[in-house]
C-alpha cells in the first residue's frame, strides 16, 4: 500500500493535511494487465514513448481510481468503489495529486507513484501467468 500526504485548501478555505492510500492488489493487476493491449507495462510505456498525452493521461487516471481507497481503522481492509473514487475526484486533494503528477514538469514524479503502488506484485503476475501455460488470455478473457 502506498501512502500520500496530500495538503489542500477545502471549499471552505480551511487548509487541510490528509493521509490518502493506494494500493492495487494482484487481481487487480492482472485485470489491468489484460485490460491493456500487449500488457500494463508495455502499454503504457509505448503512450509515454509515443507522447500521447490525452491517453497518458486517461490510464494514469484508471490506475489512480483503481487504487485508490479508504483504509479501515482496523487496517484489514482497503474501501474501494465507484462512490469512493468519484468522492476522491471531487475533492481539491485530487487537484493536488494530479498537478503534483501530470503538471510539475518532472516526468519522475508519475512514474514513481505508479511503481509505489505497482510494486513487485506486477512481476509476480507477469511470472505466474508465464509459469501457467495452459492459461489463454483472448480478446481480455481468460480461458
Amino acid at each position: 500500500m502506498h501512502k500520500e500526504t496530500i495538503t489542500y485548501v477545502d471549499f471552505n478555505g480551511t487548509e487541510r493535511t490528509e493521509d490518502h492510500y493506494f494500493n492495487l492488489s494482484k487481481t487487480e493487476i492482472t485485470e489491468l494487465e489484460v485490460s491493456m493491449p500487449g500488457g500494463l507495462a508495455e502499454y503504457l510505456m509505448g503512450i509515454v514513448n509515443a507522447k500521447n498525452v490525452p491517453e497518458i493521461m486517461a490510464s494514469f487516471k484508471k490506475i489512480i481510481l483503481s487504487a485508490y481507497g479508504i483504509k479501515s481503522a482496523d487496517g484489514r481492509r482497503l474501501e474501494k468503489g465507484e462512490e469512493i473514487s468519484k468522492a476522491f475526484t471531487e475533492s481539491p486533494a485530487y487537484d493536488v495529486l494530479f498537478q503534483r503528477l501530470f503538471l510539475s514538469g518532472d516526468v519522475n514524479t508519475a512514474s514513481d507513484f505508479i511503481n509505489a503502488i505497482i510494486p513487485q506484485i506486477k512481476d509476480d503476475a507477469a511470472q505466474s501467468a508465464a509459469e501457467n501455460k495452459n492459461l489463454t488470455v483472448v480478446s481480455g478473457t481468460a480461458q
